[in-house]
């Protein structure tokens, strides 16, 4: 398998809800939701960046295409990492995603590794990782 992720999907309960979450919240570019005529079909598609695009789709639809029982949601089972240029960056979104509704579970500090960061929550329990590292230079995605 070559190391190439394309779409990252959440699992969502009110799709409506988490479409103007990350769109008008977050400022995330999409067309809206699409795919409503088709049963278990209607999912919102959001471009991060060139190749990677983050979806939300209905957990209820998600269960049934993987023929999988829906359960509560876990959210340790996974973060997303959104990296920034800066701490005050760092401060910048996590006040916006608060403004857009998440639930800030732990607040931007200093890291034991160097870095700057803090953690929320969407509607959904998803738990995004607002990220300052030192060491990493960030490439610039209206470019790639």
């Amino acid at each position: 398998m070559k190391p190439y992720i394309t779409v990252i999907t959440l699992g969502v309960d009110d799709l409506e809800r988490s479409v103007t979450f990350y769109r008008d919240g977050l400022g995330l570019p999409t067309k809206g939701i699409i795919g409503r005529e088709f049963e278990h079909g209607a999912v919102a598609f959001f471009d991060l960046h060139k190749g990677l695009k983050l979806a939300i789709w209905p957990r209820k639809s998600i269960a049934h295409d993987t023929n999988i029982v829906q359960t509560a949601p876990c959210p340790t089972g996974i973060t997303i990492g959104h990296n920034v240029a800066s701490k005050e960056e760092v401060d910048s979104v996590m006040e916006q995603a608060k403004k857009a509704g998440a639930t800030i579970i732990k607040n931007a500090q200093d890291t034991f590794w160097g870095g700057y960061a803090g953690y929320f929550q969407d509607y959904d329990q998803h738990i995004w990782e607002i990220v300052w590292n030192p060491q990493m230079q960030l490439v610039d995605t209206e470019e790639t």
